[in-house]
């Protein structure tokens, strides 16, 4: 029997016949290896189209959060240059001290006559852009005094504040479907409550657009919806006449 040279008895070994060329066997192996590689690739190049996706997405927010800050610096141009009112990050901002008396949810004259003045620039972009308003109410940290018999806290005041500052915005022409109200009390101070000058920056009311849940958008486009059907269907009656 005729003895097996070294590499014969290789392939004996790992169950290959003999016979088996030897370039066969390396395209099997470099057809494993291009198969691996290109796996590799898919892996790399779907990465790679997710992080492209994540980027436009996230430029795309960024860009309407531009927007959003430029329309409403347009709509509210008047209240922002007499410097009553502040923009910040897509928030208006209103001093607390414009608005209401210390440990008080009644509005000064003062404060009425810029809600007045607001109103109607609202109204418009909230339309335009079909948004809600949701109106914060924010106090400083100091303990109510003790004869002031009206609020439990701090919160309660805050939801006061909100509410009376929605209720009016509503009294001039903002829709009720476009606002909501909100309490935050103590809670996410804009200044140190140290000394006087911040706590009088915490104690402030704040007005941010926000997106509409897509049933109160549909709610909402429903009565204008109605309208011009109604509106129409006088024309055709009309017409046929």
């Amino acid at each position: 029997m005729a003895a097996l040279d070294p590499l014969d008895a290789g392939l004996a070994e790992d169950g290959l016949d003999a016979s088996t060329p030897v370039w066969a066997v390396f395209g099997d192996l470099m057809a494993g290896l291009l198969g691996a590689f290109v796996l590799m690739l898919v892996l790399v190049l779907g990465t790679q189209l997710d992080l492209v996706a994540s980027l436009q997405e996230e430029v795309k927010k960024r860009q309407a959060a531009e927007q959003q800050r430029l329309s409403l610096e347009q709509a509210l141009a008047g209240p922002l240059a007499s410097g009553r009112v502040t923009l910040v990050n897509g928030r208006i901002g209103i001093s607390g001290s414009v608005l209401f008396t210390p440990n008080s949810d009644e509005l000064q004259a003062e404060g009425r006559q810029l809600l007045k003045t607001l109103a109607a620039p609202l109204r418009a972009y909230l339309a335009a852009r079909n948004e809600m308003l949701m109106v914060s109410g924010f106090t400083d940290d100091r303990l109510l005094r003790a004869k002031n018999r009206d609020f439990a806290d701090n919160l309660e005041l805050s939801a006061q504040r909100a509410l009376t500052v929605t209720r009016t915005l509503i009294e001039f022409g903002i829709p009720s479907s476009y606002l909501f109200a909100a309490a935050f009390g103590p809670e996410q101070p804009v200044a140190s409550n140290a000394d006087a000058a911040g706590r009088a920056r915490n104690r402030r009311v704040e007005m941010a657009p926000v997106p509409r849940a897509p049933s109160m958008a549909a709610s909402a486009a429903a009565p204008a919806s109605s309208s011009a059907s109604a509106v129409a269907h006088d024309a055709a009656s009309a017409a046929s006449r």
